[in-house]
């Protein structure tokens, strides 16, 4: 008998992430939210083609968009669909969600940042975090306790070596 080929799954499902959100951001809340894509757009994710790093997401007329998201186009898609690579993207979330976010960006001053993207089934989902910005001593408060952190485990792994 002929045993099946499994196929090679990736060991991540995350198509991108937004480093650059935790740095500049105190993130409070992480919600999920769908989005609403074209067909090009799919499979220049599924490519990898896509980059967090400049995004946002607005909420208007009852509604949040993601702005900033760049999708770049492949090289084979279609000659016949107009290819935007900054296109604003619907976010697919449920009217309480959306009330609940409108409430807290108005009323306590909070911003909605996308924090990563990732495959979920066949669906693609962005994360969405309810942050607060930073002030710069924050930033450095930070980037110290990081280092410290490294510094630590280095010490720690030097010590554990036998000489």
């Amino acid at each position: 008998m002929k045993s099946k080929a499994k196929k090679n799954k990736a060991t991540s499902n995350t198509i991108s992430l937004n480093k650059r959100a935790r740095h500049e951001y105190h993130i409070e809340e992480k919600l999920e939210a769908g989005i609403a894509l074209q067909g090009w757009e799919v499979k220049a994710l599924r490519a990898g083609k896509v980059n967090l790093g400049e995004a946002y997401v607005l909420m208007k007329d009852q509604e949040a968009y993601l702005f900033g998201c760049t999708v770049t186009p492949l090289q084979v898609a279609s000659t016949h669909t107009v290819t935007d690579p900054l296109r604003t993207r619907k976010l697919l979330l449920k009217r309480r969600e959306i009330d609940r976010l409108l409430g807290m960006i108005q009323r306590q001053g909070y911003t909605l940042v996308p924090t990563a993207m990732y495959w979920k089934k066949s669906h693609v989902k962005l994360e969405i975090g309810l942050a607060k910005g930073k002030t710069n001593y924050d930033k450095r408060a930070d980037l110290k306790d990081q280092q410290w952190q490294r510094e630590k485990a280095r010490l720690l792994k030097n010590k554990a070596k036998p000489n």
